[in-house]
């Protein structure tokens, strides 16, 4: 009889503690059996052409300020690889919205003074699980240039050229209603770039 229950007693241990691995503390404290990933963040570079930066225009010749666009690839993985009854519906997420925070390498970091301030966004995106998914996303706001720093670089040309890394956090849920987070990265490169800037940037694809 004791040893049946000394059985018993390892069976529940080891069943909660399979509970609490299928859980997701890694982003947000969230209980999902989902893992939200960002694959890659791209931007473009000052002619449009896409790259693993941004080449941000902080007005063109023209006058004419800008939003700044970049484009996400997300991904969704099981947090169990071989999951005992595979995956389903519920490990699918939805992307709800963004938060684009900046920073610089040299320490200086205040909002509206050494970096432009941060902006939260919305979107509506089903990543399936196992799957990735695309969206685009604005990464730097027109308003963000018409005040500093952006705007103490209006007057220099592309001598000036300052260097920001944009962190975007994606927020979801998987479809049982349980948070997910997932965060990447993107440098920025602010200047008042030449005119080859006006032309349209290219989708990514």
């Amino acid at each position: 009889m004791n040893n049946m229950k000394k059985a018993l007693r390892i069976a529940f241990i080891l069943s909660a503690f399979v509970v609490l691995y299928s859980c997701n503390p890694v982003e947000d404290d969230s209980r999902s059996p989902s893992m939200l990933i960002v694959d890659n963040i791209l931007g473009t570079d000052a002619e449009g052409t896409s790259a693993n930066f941004l080449q941000s225009d902080v007005v063109m010749t023209s006058g004419t300020i800008r939003a700044d666009t970049a484009t996400a690839t997300l991904r969704v993985e099981a947090l169990d690889p071989d999951p005992l009854l595979g995956t389903s519906q519920y490990n699918d997420i939805v992307v709800t919205r963004y938060l684009v925070s900046y920073s610089r390498t040299d320490g200086k970091g205040v909002p509206g003074t050494d970096v432009p301030y941060p902006f939260e966004g919305s979107m509506s995106t089903v990543v399936r699980a196992g799957s990735t998914s695309s969206v685009s996303f604005v990464i730097v706001r027109e308003v963000a240039k018409m005040e500093p720093p952006l705007i103490g670089l209006v007057d220099f040309g592309a001598e000036i050229v300052l260097a920001c890394t944009a962190k975007v956090e994606f927020y979801g849920h998987d479809t049982a209603n349980r948070t997910v987070k997932a965060t990447g990265y993107l440098t920025v490169y602010f200047a008042n770039y030449a005119d080859s800037a006006e032309a349209t940037p290219e989708a990514t694809r």
